[in-house]
């Protein structure tokens, strides 16, 4: 058996099974969202989301404090490859963790 490809059949069903239990949830009402390329506000402007967005929540980090609608916190959302948004600007219903933590 081909270690390699065992390997790689394996990440891809874990990458998949990671897909398939994010959940989506909406940005806080009235907020465009900015997208960084890692847990904190000194980490590259990915991209903006636009007021009325929802995200999905793939894992979550601990990264810089930041203060938003929903609270203080330093969890990050990851919601695409290279991809956070502090989680106090969306609304998970919890302070703490719903999602795995990032690898």
């Amino acid at each position: 058996m081909n270690t390699d490809a065992a390997q790689t059949d394996e990440a891809a069903a874990t990458a998949g099974d990671a897909e398939a239990k994010a959940r989506s949830y909406p940005v806080a009402p009235g907020y465009r969202l900015n997208v960084r390329s890692g847990p904190g506000t000194n980490y590259r402007l990915v991209r903006v989301l636009p007021a009325g967005s929802s995200v999905r929540v793939y894992c979550q980090t601990r990264g810089q404090s930041v203060t938003g609608p929903y609270g203080t916190s330093n969890i990050w959302n990851n919601i695409a490859n290279g991809q956070f948004v502090s989680d106090t600007y969306v609304k998970t219903g919890s302070d703490g963790f719903i999602a795995p933590p990032c690898a």
